[in-house]
């Protein structure tokens, strides 16, 4: 639902307060503050409305307002993505790259620090990996009669095994045929184009191509490198995890790192955002908080993800624009590189 003229007004106004004092808004408060020429009453008749389209909540009766997920949902939809980093944030980060840029490792770390200090929350910037995986060949290795040994290279020296059982007995040599003709077949292709593939095959050929589809699929799920966090004690620090029981579930999270295998850049362009907010995000720790990640890099060859991490209440336009000024600085320096 699109909001219409004071109604969108006093919604902003109310996500811009709490963002940056995160104490509940009063509707005198929004008089008197931002000068609108409108009296309390009118502004609490707007607020009824904002709590009954599902935009605000009271923590009690007589507290004042709180954005809802679908409030902040409306805010980064109406300052857009296109908000640029101020000319001088851009100078700074620009130079301390330039002068780590022979040491990747450095680099990002340094760009995680730089991030996570102008948002004041977590930053995570992952090394740059390739973003498909391709069948490079196939061995199958007898263990038993009915039970191989499977055994798949992947461009790029990773090696993944598996082990498969037959319904009939299968002898090396068989087993050896089989893997020559599956590798000639769909020796360069990613996991969709095997899928695609429409050639004859037997029981056992399709069997060890259902395989490889999975094994590859499972390979692509890893989309990104070794990440690099920053920040956490700046997003702890925040009111919300005061005396909160679920910040330990979020660090212990944060710190095993598989949570970034559940996130997706998938679908976007280089220098897009995208901005998971509250129960939108997969992992059940992280929907007290809001998610923004950019990818950066060079498509189908090398790329990774920029993000930050934080309470719903973030500002979002300072970690946008931050976002998209270091996802290109990034993409211009992978570009370097490869």
């Amino acid at each position: 639902m699109t909001l219409k003229g004071r109604r969108e007004t006093v919604l902003k106004i109310i996500v811009q307060d709490y963002i940056i004092g995160a104490v509940p808004v009063a509707s005198r408060a929004i008089v008197d503050k931002h000068g609108l020429e409108v009296s309390p009453a009118t502004i609490r008749n707007d607020i009824a409305c904002l709590e009954e389209e599902g935009y605000i909540t009271h923590p009690h009766h007589s507290a004042g307002s709180v954005p809802t997920d679908r409030a902040y949902r409306y805010y980064v939809e109406l300052i857009g993505e296109n908000i640029e980093l101020p000319s001088g944030e851009q100078y700074l980060i620009y130079h301390l790259l330039q002068e780590t840029r022979e040491e990747i490792e450095q680099w990002l770390k340094l760009a995680a620090a730089w991030l996570a200090r102008v948002v004041c929350n977590v930053a995570v910037i992952t090394s740059p990996g390739t973003t498909r995986s391709r069948f490079k060949h196939l061995d199958l290795v007898a263990l038993q009669d009915f039970v191989a040994l499977l055994v798949l290279v992947l461009y790029g020296a990773k090696v993944k095994q598996q082990v498969v059982a037959f319904d009939r007995r299968i002898t090396q040599d068989e087993l050896t045929q089989l893997a020559n003709k599956l590798t000639s077949i769909y020796a360069g292709m990613a996991s969709s184009e095997i899928l695609a593939n429409k050639v004859e095959l037997s029981p056992e050929e399709k069997q060890v191509s259902h395989c490889l589809v999975k094994m590859i699929a499972a390979e692509d799920k890893l989309e990104y490198g070794k990440p690099y966090l920053d920040g956490l004690h700046l997003m702890l620090s925040q009111p919300e995890f005061a005396n909160n029981p679920k910040a330990l579930n979020i660090l212990e999270m944060l710190e095993e790192g598989s949570w970034l295998g559940n996130i997706s850049c998938r679908g976007l362009n280089k220098g897009e955002i995208k901005i998971i907010i509250g129960e939108e995000n997969p992992e059940p720790p992280l929907q007290d908080l809001s998610l923004i990640i950019s990818p950066y890099g060079i498509p189908d060859k090398a790329s990774g993800i920029v993000g930050v991490l934080g309470p719903k209440r973030m500002d979002y336009a300072k970690a946008i624009s931050s976002l998209n000024y270091l996802s290109l600085l990034l993409s211009n320096s992978v570009a370097e590189y490869i």
